[in-house]
């Protein structure tokens, strides 16, 4: 049987969400958490970037050290030949990315709007196949394609664009919607005529601008598995991203575990571990500054709350007459050192050595190197802006040695 897999792009899409940021350590947490929910894969950022160096190296060194369990590592990178040979230069001894996604846009809008004269349909071929053959070259062990406003791209192309892709070495095509405009039936009959034709998986990634991001990922893996193929679905934690942001991570989870009529259908191949869902969305919360609306899906305030009395007196009789799954499924929610009410002592940027060892004793943390986790505490503070999570201090104490590649000439 076909199966579901889920490559999160919270570390590339949603950290470009407008009126918001990240700094390189949350996108670090993020691996982590993803790590332990079982995702496949994580897009981490754009290697090929001065800025992200560092932290992309951070990253292979904390995977290479077992921080993310079995979590792949991926970088993006626009379709052209030069981003990816700049991006696979960038190694830990002889280790650098082991996954790609290669992007270029495809509708005959952005080749007339965006790109005006300066690439047709031919060049985009051209190029892709020239990005994926170098990435290929440079150690990737998978590629993949990104057709950037996919669902304006008429087929007849997009198949060509994606056989092209396949013939250079690619191992996937991904499907944009990038304006958000697909509908559930659409995008379902399109997915599968697509994966049938090029035999090879193709990968979700939809906006919400209609509020269909989930419903439409669903339906482009139903796709998939209509044509016999693996379904990769596209995720940001919370929907964040750009505009009305992108599929939610926990959202499509639950809808291929509990919705009706897929429990015949749907295996996911990932091993998920849905008691993190909680401490990772409530964690994205804090870390982007962006409050969960209270109907946030299954983390929401009042995701597992009644009031009106016919539901109350169901609710309290069996929480199964109003609850499709169980609540505790999801995890605690934390209750963070940070956020004790009353006197409390936090380490930080300008805190002490006395301060970060009651800390880290009050967490029953033996960090593997004393010295050098305390100086990353304080720079991991100084980034953040915020008081570091109990999550963040513990992965500190346990990967010191990883988390300083993230500040290189800092720690000599």
């Amino acid at each position: 049987m076909a199966k579901i897999h889920f490559l999160d792009v919270t570390n590339r899409d949603g950290v470009q969400t407008a009126r918001t940021g990240l700094s390189k350590f949350g996108k670090t947490m993020v691996n982590f958490y993803l790590g332990r929910l079982g995702a496949a894969q994580s897009e981490i950022g754009f290697p090929f970037l001065f800025h992200e160096v560092p932290y992309v190296r951070a990253q292979i060194a904390l995977a290479e050290a077992g921080a993310f369990g079995g979590l792949r590592l991926s970088g993006w990178c626009r379709g052209l030949a030069a981003d990816v040979e700049k991006a696979a230069a960038v190694r830990v001894g002889g280790t650098g990315l082991a996954h790609y996604n290669l992007s270029i846009s495809t509708s005959d809008h952005m080749i007339a709007n965006k790109f005006r004269g300066r690439l047709d349909r031919d060049a985009i071929i051209r190029e892709t196949a020239a990005a994926v053959r170098a990435a290929k070259a440079g150690g990737a062990s998978t590629v993949g394609v990104n057709a950037e406003d996919g669902s304006r791209t008429d087929e007849g192309f997009l198949t060509e664009f994606a056989l092209a892709a396949r013939e250079a070495g690619a191992d996937r095509v991904r499907y944009c919607d990038t304006i958000g405009g697909d509908t559930p039936g659409r995008i379902r009959d399109r997915f599968a005529r697509l994966a049938a034709a090029v035999e090879m998986p193709v990968e979700t990634h939809c906006h919400n601008d209609l509020g269909l991001a989930v419903a439409n990922s669903v339906s482009g893996a139903l796709g998939d598995l209509d044509a016999g193929q693996d379904a990769w679905i596209n995720t940001c934690v919370n929907g964040i991203g750009e505009r009305s942001g992108n599929a939610d991570l926990l959202s499509t989870i639950l809808a291929f575990r509990h919705g009706f009529g897929l429990e015949d259908r749907v295996e996911i191949g990932d091993a998920l571990d849905l008691s993190w869902a909680r401490r990772f969305a409530l964690w994205a919360s804090y870390a982007f500054g962006q409050p969960l609306p209270y109907n946030q899906v299954g983390v929401g305030r009042n995701a597992f709350s009644h009031e009106s009395g016919i539901h109350a007196d169901g609710a309290l009789k069996d929480h199964g007459n109003y609850e499709l799954y169980d609540e505790q499924t999801l995890g605690p929610f934390p209750d963070d050192w940070h956020a004790k009410n009353g006197r409390v002592v936090l380490t930080g940027e300008y805190g002490g050595k006395a301060g970060f060892r009651h800390v880290m004793d009050g967490l029953g943390v033996e960090p593997v190197d004393d010295d050098l986790a305390f100086k990353v505490v304080q720079l991991c503070n100084a980034q953040t802006g915020r008081p570091l999570t109990d999550d963040e201090l513990r992965f500190i104490g346990e990967y010191p040695r990883e988390l300083a590649l993230l500040f290189p000439g800092q720690l000599d």
